[in-house]
Order: structure tokens, then sequence, then C-alpha cells
């Protein structure tokens, strides 16, 4: 690992970050961040399940990926048991976890818990994202797709002499028809402390309107 901090300390920056995304979250900055000519920003749904990759480029590994939604609880589970990489993150029940199975050089395995933060919430921060553009992702078959930038920064002042940490920055990637439907997401910040160039790809093959599956491990229910 590039960075030498355990899940623990990973948690209580997380914590710490979750506690003050209420207060950038306001409706308001939607008016702001969108002109009259931009769609309107994305939006996660309530039920959903697709498939994909996740990739952390600098380590060159890339494991199967999948995202689920049901009744506004939701999961991504990256790798598994034979793979390098092997998490899950959820929100269930207004609660975020963490947990990291496997990762290249990690030896601690906790749950994190960080409550106070649920879809609503998640969807308050993509309504403030920022319009980058109209794009098509090359593949089979091509995604054409509108290109967001959502970002949480503290604290919220212009730079200078004022040191600002970057929470939680991201490039997602929704479907032009539906911005319900997320084809991929570009996600660096706090949460990717664990990867030496703190940039991480979730590129989904699948993603249908459907009620999926979402299980809280054993670990994280204790």
């Amino acid at each position: 690992m590039g960075w030498k901090l355990t899940r623990r300390a990973t948690a209580t920056a997380l914590a710490g970050a979750i506690a003050v995304v209420s207060a950038l979250l306001a409706p308001a900055h939607a008016d702001t961040r969108h002109s009259r000519h931009a769609p309107l920003p994305p939006r996660l749904p309530r039920d959903f399940r697709g498939k994909g990759t996740y990739i952390v480029p600098d380590l060159g590994i890339t494991v199967p990926f999948s995202w689920e939604g049901r009744n506004g609880d939701s999961q991504m589970v990256a790798g598994g048991p034979g793979y390098p990489i092997w998490f899950t993150n959820l929100i269930y029940h207004g609660k975020l976890y963490t947990l990291t199975y496997k990762w290249p050089g990690l030896t601690e395995h906790p749950c994190s818990q960080i409550p106070g933060f649920d879809l609503d919430q998640l969807n308050q921060a993509l309504g403030g994202a920022r319009f980058v553009g109209r794009e098509v992702l090359q593949g089979k078959p091509d995604r054409y797709v509108n290109h967001w930038r959502v970002g949480v920064v503290l604290p919220k002042l212009p730079p200078g002499n004022f040191l600002r940490l970057p929470l939680a920055l991201g490039d997602v990637y929704v479907d032009q028809n539906d911005r319900g439907t997320f084809w991929q997401v570009l996600q660096f910040g706090v949460q990717n402390l664990f990867d030496p160039e703190l940039d991480e790809w979730l590129v989904m093959r699948t993603f249908e309107h459907k009620p999926g599956t979402v299980t809280l491990p054993s670990s994280c229910a204790a």
C-alpha cells in the first residue's frame, strides 16, 4: 500500500467526512452548478442491479464487480476470494458500511460503520454535480452518456492561505436517456486511501432497473 493507514484510521477519516457532508449538500447547490441547457443530474434509483468490472490502473488489477439496490439500500462488491482485491461497500438502513476482505498489503479487516448516510443524502450530493458534457463511451455497444463531476471539498473557501481537503470527488457517467442508469464512475478522495494513486474505476456492463440483492455481512451486523 502506498498509504500506511489501517482501516480504523480510514474509518475515522470517513466519519469526519460524513459528519460535515450534510452541511455541503443544500439543494441550492444544484441551482448554481447547472445551466438551463444541462440535463438533469444523476440520481441512483431505489431498485437496480448491474454487473461490470472494477479497475485499479496503478496496481494493474481488474476484478469482477456488481452493484445492486433494493428498497433504497445498495451494495457494491468488487472481486472475491480468488482475486487480489475483494471488498464490499453498502448503504444499509441509514448507515454507510465498508468491509475490505483483501487488498495488497492490507492486514486488518474490520467493518467500518458510519451512521447518518442513506440514498437520499447520496442523491442530494449527486444533485449538486457539475455537468461536463455529452460523451460516448466506446465499447460493445457504445454508451451515449452525460458526464458529471461530483465533489465535496473542505473548507468551502477559495484557495490561498487555506488548506483544502478533497473528501470525495468523482466523475459519473449516466445514460443520456436515463439519469438513473449508471455506466461508469471514477472515484477519487478519502475513500481511496488504500490505492497509491487514489483513483479507481467501476465500469458497468449491464444495468437493470429491477430489485437487486443487498446482504449485510455478519461482521458488520455485530
